[in-house]
């Protein structure tokens, strides 16, 4: 993903909303929101996956209190600091750049064997942007994205705040169900299947698919 020339070009239609997004931050199930990221995951039949985020995050709280002047430049660089400290503490997080008003661009990666490890999330359990988990006694690997209700999500959009990207999942076990965008045969090896979700809009359908592992 090309870095912008500023944050500005990164999210247009953001700036200039000097609206209070503290309550919102409390309603949801996490303070940061992907404005604009490319991801691509991939899971065999034996477990096996690799996951990658490659985007832009919002931190909803930071962006608040710059926006509504309760924070000085100093503390705002303090609490990137920290931030960035967190971050990095994972070894799956491969860079991280802060572009301003709550706005960081973050490179993360990981990869293992899911039926070992249950559970694969990105940012963090309490943190869920992107999540494989391996539902045992059903025998499925189900993919899900952050949930947010639609009323939160109408008010995110209506506060200037966006959710764009593309997510590619490769596969080579049997789809239960899914709402991706469309599927594809890999041309590569037609074992594989690629599930693709263009995230045009954050009101539009969560991201979701189930898998049978076998």
């Amino acid at each position: 993903m090309k870095i912008p020339a500023s944050l500005k070009d990164l999210y247009k239609p953001f700036f200039g909303k000097g609206v209070a997004v503290c309550a919102m931050a409390l309603m949801l199930s996490s303070c940061y929101i992907p404005v604009k990221f490319d991801s691509e995951i991939e899971v065999n039949r034996s477990g096996y996956y690799t996951m990658l985020f490659d985007g832009y995050l919002a931190d909803l709280t930071l962006f608040n209190k710059i926006m509504s002047g309760e924070i000085t430049p100093k503390e705002e660089k303090e609490k990137v600091a920290i931030i960035k400290k967190d971050m990095l503490r994972d070894s799956k997080t491969k860079d991280f750049q802060y572009f301003g008003k709550g706005h960081f661009k973050i490179n993360w990666q990981s990869e293992g064997d899911l039926l070992e490890a249950k559970m694969v999330t990105f940012l963090r359990t309490n943190e869920v942007i992107f999540q494989l988990k391996y539902v045992e006694n059903s025998g499925y690997i189900v993919f899900e994205t952050k949930s947010i209700s639609k009323a939160n999500r109408k008010r995110i959009k209506q506060m200037g705040l966006n959710m764009q990207g593309q997510i590619r999942f490769k596969t080579d076990m049997p789809i239960k169900a899914h709402n991706a965008t469309y599927t594809k045969k890999d041309p590569n090896d037609k074992r594989f299947t690629w599930l693709v979700w263009d995230v045009k809009d954050i009101t539009g359908p969560r991201p979701r698919a189930i898998f049978i592992i076998e």
